[in-house]
């Protein structure tokens, strides 16, 4: 924890301007004993930003005394504008509080924002793996998908795909790209975006990055929220379901959070409850052709999502200085992407070198 008096400490993590609308914030609050006199927690977890927890303590004999008053700090990673468009992000965020999504958003500063403290714990890695747990937030991503947000409801998956691609190739190294066969990801993406371009396929607003540490659970109320809308846009709902199975295989607060367990990739039947979770939410039964038809495309866009996140870490370890072994991160997801790609689309593999 850092202590920080009139806003100063030897070792401040927090910037300048972003004190500066902390102790507004503070100012307006009645209850809060010195707006000047705030502590800052680090909070574990976040692979590419910086995100604190603010509290001032409030003045003695108000009824909600023995509580701090808390706010959420987050400042951004470098290189991010690589990823997105910031106030596209902003302007979701902003959207979401309009919907009763996550938190309010209380202020921004030039490489950061100020957020709303949700009173809710974050769920674990194992968590996903509780059943209850995992229906509530089954229920939660069908609600999230059928949010009517403003905008062009446009699918952004493939062409993310092919501008992290062109990003990736502009910032690694000659051995890099051939470590990673990145010649050849082009040919991969317009191959996925063909086979799963037919059909019906339902699109709605996704969040595209639903990993344990973006979910948080009221424990008395059981209501769960969804947060951190920095990839979050139209999609087909069944990548955003593949992503966050995907999810199930990492855990970010051990000693070596880059590393994932594909053991831990929930099976048939663990993904099927899930889906019938989602699907039922609307009050009726889905049929066993829906359930199949929603599964099998599901491994698909696994896939896509092992690209995605496998060119993420490409480019994260060339912009982002924070403690994260960005490029194993994305081997392990090119790895999986060239062991599934065969029997998931039923091709004949590839005979690459994969370590």
């Amino acid at each position: 924890m850092v202590a920080i008096e009139m806003g100063i400490a030897a070792a401040d993590p927090i910037p300048r301007e972003a004190r500066k609308v902390l102790h507004g914030l503070a100012s307006s609050w009645s209850d809060v004993a010195d707006c000047r006199a705030l502590e800052v927690v680090p909070l574990k977890g976040a692979m590419t930003n910086e995100v604190f927890e603010v509290r001032w303590k409030r003045k003695e004999g108000c009824s909600a005394a023995a509580a701090p008053r808390k706010v959420l700090v987050r400042i951004y990673g470098e290189g991010l504008d690589l990823f997105f468009d910031r106030d596209d992000e902003i302007r979701t965020f902003e959207s979401m509080s309009t919907h009763g999504q996550g938190p309010r958003l209380l202020g921004r500063f030039p490489n950061g924002r100020v957020e709303e403290f949700i009173h809710a714990r974050t769920l674990s890695a194992a968590d996903l793996r509780d059943p209850e747990v995992s229906a509530l937030v089954a229920l939660k991503l069908r609600e999230f998908h059928d949010l009517d947000v403003s905008g062009q409801k446009k699918v952004l998956l493939w062409d993310r795909l092919r501008n992290w691609l062109k990003a990736a190739k502009s910032l690694c190294s000659s051995e890099e790209a051939k470590e990673f066969y990145l010649d050849m990801v082009e040919d991969e993406i317009t191959n996925l975006e063909n086979e799963l371009s037919g059909g019906n396929q339902r699109v709605g607003f996704c969040h595209n990055d639903l990993q344990y540490g973006n979910i948080m659970m009221d424990e008395e109320t059981r209501v769960v929220t969804f947060i951190d809308y920095e990839y979050a846009s139209f999609n087909p709902i069944a990548y955003d379901l593949a992503n966050h199975f995907c999810e199930m295989a990492a855990d970010y607060h051990t000693e070596k959070p880059h590393i994932l367990d594909y053991s831990k990739y929930p099976d048939l039947e663990e993904r099927k409850r899930f889906v019938q979770i989602y699907l039922s939410s609307s009050g009726e039964k889905p049929d066993s052709a829906e359930v199949n038809n929603l599964l099998q495309n599901i491994e698909k866009y696994a896939l896509a999502s092992h690209l995605l996140w496998g060119l993420w870490g490409i480019i994260s370890d060339h912009v982002n200085d924070i403690d994260f072994d960005y490029m194993e991160y994305a081997r392990q997801r090119f790895r999986q992407y060239w062991l599934r790609k065969s029997e998931t689309l039923g091709y004949a593999p590839l005979q690459l070198c994969l370590d």
